[in-house]
């Protein structure tokens, strides 16, 4: 998740909430097969170089603007930090920049994404349920790869030694954070993530049912998540009992060119994946099934069912 332990907000997300509440704002929760909500919020763009505001600020329904406004999350406010990652050569490793604050409330995020081009790069806002700390904040970055996450390991604080312990030693040492995703990257990283990016993510997922059937944690597993290598962009959703959390990917050149600005000139050179759609036109932006992972590499794209060893795909 974009934390740990019981689902509750911050206090700065219930504050935030509630005058959302009271000034009428929507809120829409997941599924109703799902009883984990969604939290966090991200977004992950490839194709020609992009100046990160036309995404992160400027559309109708721009990640700043869910960062107050979510309209398909559990709770409208992600408010416990940010994070961008980035990357300007597809050979070299990805920048990267977290921030505690609130998206809408960092002076700096508005001045970088204005002047950064990047071809590849996605973006994360938090609301969590733990520790609100910049090791915590998402996309996190190991070697050449970029990771992000939106979702829930259910009853982790039972299940967490037992992950942990499945972790190549040299990549948990590189570990920082206390949160489920990061410990869901480590797995990605050591069920063979630079040569096999898909089947690490879908064994990543059988080793977290496994923990759960063994310690008979009954709360779900929920995800949906984003890993780049800087070449190609791999997102994934999932439920164990469920859909899983909202993610859906842009379908034509349609929908780039009705967010205006430089997205206009694209046609369709790029992808775009969201957790909920840029604007009000959401049947132009197809949801990615449950159980799916989509590749994609400028305008080109595949969807196939996760690989799951020892489950039903």
């Amino acid at each position: 998740m974009c934390g740990l332990g019981a689902v509750t907000s911050s206090p700065q997300n219930r504050r935030m909430g509630e005058e959302a509440s009271r000034e009428g704002r929507r809120r829409t929760s997941l599924d109703s097969r799902s009883t984990l909500p969604a939290m966090c919020r991200w977004i992950a763009y490839t194709g020609p170089g992009l100046r990160l505001d036309e995404l992160l600020i400027k559309p109708e329904r721009s990640l700043l603007f869910q960062s107050r406004h979510a309209m398909e999350s559990t709770f409208a406010i992600n408010a416990d930090g940010f994070g961008v990652g980035w990357y300007t050569d597809a050979s070299g490793t990805p920048g990267t920049y977290h921030e505690t604050r609130p998206a809408w409330n960092d002076e700096n995020l508005a001045s970088i994404a204005a002047h950064l081009v990047s071809p590849m790069f996605m973006a994360h806002i938090r609301a969590a349920t733990s520790a609100v700390s910049r090791m915590n904040c998402h996309p996190f970055r190991a070697g050449r790869w970029l990771f992000q996450h939106n979702g829930a390991i259910g009853g982790f604080d039972r299940l967490r030694h037992d992950l942990d312990a499945s972790i190549d030693p040299a990549v948990y040492a590189t570990m920082k954070g206390c949160t489920d995703s990061e410990t869901m990257f480590g797995i990605c990283q050591s069920e063979g993530l630079d040569e096999d990016p898909p089947g690490a993510i879908a064994r990543m997922i059988s080793r977290v049912e496994a923990a759960r059937a063994e310690r008979h944690v009954t709360e779900p597993f929920n995800m949906t998540v984003a890993v780049s290598d800087g070449h190609t962009l791999y997102a994934a959703r999932y439920g164990s009992n469920g859909d899983g959390p909202s993610l859906y990917h842009s379908a034509s050149s349609s929908e780039l060119a009705g967010l205006g600005g430089r997205l206009a000139d694209l046609e369709s050179a790029a992808t775009i994946i969201v957790s909920e759609p840029l604007d009000d036109v959401q049947q132009e932006w197809l949801a990615i099934p449950p159980r799916t992972i989509l590749t994609a590499r400028g305008p080109h794209t595949q969807t196939a069912p996760l690989a799951l060893p020892g489950m039903m795909a």
